[in-house]
């Protein structure tokens, strides 16, 4: 799996730094793409996060949302994912102030 960053050069909302995408390479999704994640600026500057994808609804004209990848039983396999796209961002970074 490979992950994909594209930056958010607009600054718009505040506070999103990239989109990310994970990208199969091996398996039975070999080819496919899963996208919707997001890093974000922690409010307070300390420290970053990542959205996973969701979707939205209505219940009574309250928005409201649930995540689409979610843990079997074991709830640290997201956090092992958002390391990974944590990881995948601070390597973006290097390379880009290199270039």
């Amino acid at each position: 799996m490979v992950v994909k960053i594209t930056p958010n050069d607009k600054g718009n909302p505040p506070g999103k730094l990239a989109d990310a995408e994970l990208h199969f390479t091996d398996g039975v999704l070999d080819g496919l793409k899963l996208i919707g994640f997001a890093i974000w600026e922690r409010r307070g500057g300390n420290g970053r996060n990542v959205t996973f994808p969701a979707r939205q609804y209505a219940v009574n004209g309250e928005r409201r949302s649930f995540a689409l990848l979610r843990p079997i039983s074991d709830t640290s396999a997201q956090e092992r994912v958002r390391e990974l796209v944590l990881q995948a961002y601070a390597e973006f970074e290097e390379t880009r102030e290199v270039a």
